[in-house]
């Protein structure tokens, strides 16, 4: 007879496990860890490709090697609490969607200080209507594009998914957006508390349109939201709220927490080193690709 370990004991190995995930990611060069150990052969890459005339206006473009037919779109915003990142830190996530069919566009967007809500929303908008563009000229199906993202990134795009005002000012229809994958994402935070969005939200005059809670309506895109249930970064209630009340308005939503991984190891493990850690590279690219 098997002796498999009790429940207890799986959710303590697996503590260890993703603790020891969220150690390599908080060590001195994290994304330097990640980087080396992604792969190259697994996907076809485009750089630097300018959706307006800042410097941040660029993007990068992941396609898969298998191109006989047009593939499914994912835009993908990175976080970091709208003052920090750049795209080329994130090849993991371009080659985690693009290795299992996607066509992946992951775009930089301008960031505070420099800019305040709602000019990163533009950027945003701006990055998904070059998307429906040019997804065909890169093996996409525009038809099938989704947009997501994790943390900051995952605000940004809920607005552009839930707000329609954006995608109009930005010249396309938000109902062309299929779908919304949101990780560990900020949808419900008011009051402010933190200085970095006191300052981004112009803090205390923050309007309540800055939530995506507060702007989703009826007609939304279905939706995959997924979180870490010990989120010191994000609290849970974000992507709980958010998902009573997508399900209040009729939208269908699939929602995935996890209990042994955090803020930072949740979009880790999308990296093919961190896969062991988590199944949200399986779990978001089956969402993309269903019928």
């Amino acid at each position: 007879m098997l002796d498999f370990p009790s429940r207890s004991r799986r959710r303590a190995v697996g503590l260890s496990l993703a603790g020891s995930a969220t150690w390599l990611l908080q060590a001195c060069s994290p994304i330097a860890f990640l980087e080396r150990r992604v792969p190259e052969d697994t996907y076809r890459l485009v750089q630097d490709i300018a959706y307006g005339s800042h410097p941040r206006q660029r993007l990068d473009v992941y396609m898969p090697l298998d191109m006989r037919r047009p593939a499914p779109v994912f835009v993908f915003f990175y976080g970091g609490a709208w003052t920090s990142g750049t795209r080329g830190f994130y090849r993991f996530v371009g080659e985690a969607f693009a290795a299992r069919g996607i066509v992946t566009v992951v775009p930089d967007y301008r960031l505070h200080p420099e800019v305040r809500f709602p000019d990163f929303l533009d950027d945003s908008a701006r990055a998904v209507r070059w998307t429906l563009e040019h997804a065909a000229k890169h093996g996409g199906d525009p038809s099938r594009m989704f947009i997501g993202g994790h943390s900051a990134g995952a605000y940004n795009a809920a607005m552009v998914a839930f707000d329609p005002r954006y995608a109009q000012a930005a010249g396309f229809d938000s109902r062309r957006i299929a779908g919304f994958i949101g990780m560990a994402g900020p949808y419900d935070f008011l009051p402010l508390t933190g200085r970095v969005t006191r300052a981004v939200f112009g803090w205390p005059d923050t309007p309540p349109e800055t939530q995506p809670i507060n702007v989703v309506a009826k007609g939304a895109p279905l939706s995959l939201l997924l979180y870490a249930k010990h989120d010191n970064l994000v609290g849970p209630h974000n992507s709980e709220n958010m998902a009573q009340k997508l399900r209040d308005l009729g939208t269908a939503v699939e929602v995935v927490p996890y209990e042994t991984l955090g803020h930072r190891t949740l979009v880790g493990s999308l990296a093919r080193p961190l896969n062991w850690t988590g199944d949200a590279a399986d779990r978001i690219a089956a969402f993309i690709s269903s019928p």
